[in-house]
């Protein structure tokens, strides 16, 4: 039996950037605080809490302390919340991915000139609350072809009522770990309609190659494994492609939690993993396939 990891398994560049910010942390003295949990890998988490590192859940939460380090985590925040760190005099440290930081200068520039900004994405991804919240005028979350034909329909008539024929100006991005080929379909509902010059992908590269790999190894495996956190988006959109691709899949967050009853004409057996799995964690579930069957 063979088995097939994909390359682009485990930490992203974003990813692997935050959780040193916070290991760089721990042995300073300070009283550290990640704003949410730093990544979503309940594992990661779970051992930064035991090394005393503390999570703040919310806004609410953050307005009421009194003295620490705040560390702003790879999904990164709103606009207001670098405001209240200012205000209250609480040291920084800003671990927001170089890629999601990118897409919060482009909306805040597009939406000053007076563009609707329309995110792609999940509206209750921290990632997209942060980006949402660097918007300076109105701005629409949609996740699915339906909601941006809606979108569109609704804007028409608008338009329609104004007697006007000039298109709102708009500009489309998309959250980072978005499924590409979704964005896709999404972005030519637009183009369809005349929006050519509104779109930005903005799609993490890193994000695009997962999910490429994921779909090729799926293709041909018998077994496939998705190794990531239960609240990680780009690791369920991994396991949503797979599934189409191959049967037995299979999503997992620790190694316990696979339960495999091979039989004897599996040939392949696939693994991938989200951008927020540790490689140990890809290797001990490597290792544990290769021994057990």
């Amino acid at each position: 039996m063979e088995i097939k990891v994909a390359e682009s398994a485990g930490f992203c560049f974003g990813v692997e950037r935050a959780v040193a910010k916070v290991y760089e942390q721990i042995d300073s003295g300070k009283t550290i605080y990640t704003y949410g949990p730093i990544i979503h890998n309940e594992e990661v988490v779970a051992d930064l809490e035991q090394k005393g590192v503390r999570i703040l859940e919310s806004e609410e939460e953050l307005r009421r302390l009194t003295g620490g380090t705040v560390i702003i985590r790879s999904h990164g925040v709103p606009k207001r919340i670098y405001t209240c760190l200012e205000e209250k005099g609480l040291e920084c440290i800003d671990a927001t991915c170089p890629f999601v930081k990118r897409i919060h200068r482009i909306v805040e520039k597009e939406s000053l000139a007076g563009k609707h900004i329309v995110v792609v994405g999940n509206a209750f991804h921290p990632e997209v609350e942060g980006i949402v919240g660097w918007c300076e005028g109105p701005v629409t979350v949609l996740e699915t072809p339906e909601e941006a034909m809606e979108f569109i329909s609704k804007m028409e008539e608008n338009c329609q009522k104004r007697a006007e024929q000039v298109k709102i100006p708009l500009c489309i991005v998309s959250q980072t770990t978005f499924n590409y080929k979704k964005f896709q379909y999404i972005v030519e509902i637009f183009q369809k309609k005349g929006y050519n010059d509104s779109v930005v992908n903005t799609i993490c590269n890193a994000t695009e190659e997962r999910q490429a790999q994921a779909r090729a190894i799926a293709s041909e495996a018998d077994v496939m494994i998705v190794i990531g956190g239960r609240h990680s988006s780009n690791t369920r959109k991994l396991y949503e492609i797979c599934s189409k691709e191959c049967e037995r899949t299979y999503f997992i967050q620790k190694l316990d939690d696979l339960h495999l009853d091979l039989p004897k004409a599996v040939r392949l057996v696939g693994i991938t993993a989200g951008a927020s799995t540790p490689n140990k964690l890809i290797e001990e579930v490597q290792n544990y396939v290769r021994v057990n069957f």
